[in-house]
């Protein structure tokens, strides 16, 4: 890689930041394009919402009025740059996530190197460099750049999904996925179906208990003891078997009415501006073929950070993008395109004999540690250091088990190995 290598960023949310923070730091002429108006992807809070499910996908950004963190602060920074010392809380405000982000990228100096309101209509390879079009929001006018290197970094919540349950057509209510809520209040003496039990579903489910008249939360999950520490007027429902005018019969043959639903089902991953020649295949949440789940095995120029679920989102990011940079920086040299297709059907054939679905190809969970593990030995990079790991162990699931309390307990990072752990009120 020569100092003139061109670098292009394909948005400036977390994972684009970080990616432009080392494209820089190795020598590149990067650039960050974002299509909204101000950095920070996902965390940026506004007021736009819709009716409908088609309308929602044209809605940025997911937050919410009031969120916090499910997860703590101290799992939540880059290596490099820590967030202030004077909060105390460790599960703390959208806002406040994204005023960090934002430090970050002043304090790396960022800023000069992001193009805002720039929609990255097409990338396509030519010559073995990247042809990236590029939409003007403001001036409704298309750029075509050339680049060397691009990282594919626009996240992975942008296109609703939705369980396709018979009868929900004939549901007369009001519907929508949790993408576009926004005011708990909006649920004033509402009846709710929250479909799911995921992280939104149990967190706005407890946004909007003390407005709602009832919730009846519907999921798969089967712990034991039954999860969390539910309010009274939170019913627990398994799977709706099928919809009705007002309401749903479940599978174990119980019905109910409700007013509103809200669908907590996740996200369909897409990427609407990679060609077809780009050779790669955009399907039920799988992107292939990918090495270790970001290089494109055909393509080695182009990668994706972010991609993984059910991980750290922050420490997910820097450790790909230091990965991916070993590789492009020239220090280290990528095994052949045979040898690295073999690596990801290994890999692909190791889920299914764990009867994971495609859609979850890209799943790390409890094993995210073990992806880092592997990425540090690959190329020598630093790894997690392990008292990010010992961390988990204690705040894990909490949203499920103890989520009108798990907020109260706030962690403190003593040393790379060790932390105490304090209620809030103690101190």
């Amino acid at each position: 890689m020569s100092a003139k290598s061109r670098c292009c960023i394909v948005g400036a949310g977390a994972a684009g930041l970080c990616a432009l923070k080392y494209a820089l730091e190795f020598g590149m002429e990067a650039v960050a394009y974002e299509k909204c108006n101000e950095i920070g992807g996902t965390w940026v809070y506004t007021e736009q919402t819709t009716d409908g499910f088609a309308a929602a996908e044209d809605v940025h950004s997911s937050m919410y009025e009031g969120l916090r963190t499910n997860l703590p602060k101290e799992v939540m920074d880059f290596p490099d740059f820590k967030f202030p010392t004077n909060m105390r809380e460790s599960y703390i405000l959208a806002s406040d996530v994204l005023a960090y982000f934002q430090a970050y990228a002043e304090h790396f100096q960022l800023l000069p190197h992001i193009q805002l309101q720039q929609e990255v209509v097409r990338v396509r390879p030519q010559h073995n460099k990247w042809e990236v079009l590029t939409l003007d929001l403001q001036s409704n006018s298309f750029t075509t750049e050339i680049f060397d290197y691009i990282f594919i970094c626009n996240g992975r919540y942008a296109t609703p999904s939705y369980p396709q349950t018979e009868g929900i057509d004939l549901y007369k209510g009001h519907k929508i996925h949790s993408h576009v809520f926004r005011k708990a209040e909006s649920f004033k003496d509402a009846t709710v179906l929250m479909v799911g039990a995921g992280r939104s579903g149990m967190d706005i489910t407890h946004h909007i208990y003390p407005f709602a008249k009832r919730i009846y939360l519907s999921h798969h999950l089967q712990q034991k003891p039954p999860i969390t520490d539910f309010m009274p007027n939170v019913i627990q429902k398994p799977v709706v078997e099928r919809y009705t005018a007002d309401g749903a019969i479940f599978k174990d043959g119980t019905q109910a009415s409700f007013t509103h639903i809200i669908f907590c089902t996740g996200y369909n991953l897409t990427i609407p501006f990679l060609s077809a020649d780009c050779n790669l295949h955009v399907h039920d949440n799988l992107v292939y073929p990918l090495y270790k789940h970001c290089i494109n095995i055909y393509h080695p120029t182009m990668c994706f950070i972010g991609l993984p679920i059910y991980a750290y989102p922050i420490k997910l990011f820097d450790m790909q993008t230091r990965f991916v940079m070993q590789y492009y920086s020239g220090r280290l040299q990528l095994p052949s395109t045979a040898d690295m297709l073999a690596d990801t059907e290994r890999d692909l054939a190791e889920r299914r004999e764990r009867g994971l679905p495609r859609r979850k190809a890209h799943l790390v969970g409890e094993r995210q540690f073990d992806y880092y593990d592997e990425l540090a030995a690959l190329t020598g990079i630093d790894n997690i250091k392990p008292v990010i790991k010992n961390l988990s162990k204690i705040c894990s699931g909490k949203f499920l088990y103890e989520l009108q309390n798990y907020r109260k307990t706030a962690f403190k990072v003593i040393d790379e190995e060790n932390f105490v752990q304090f209620k809030l009120d103690e101190v």
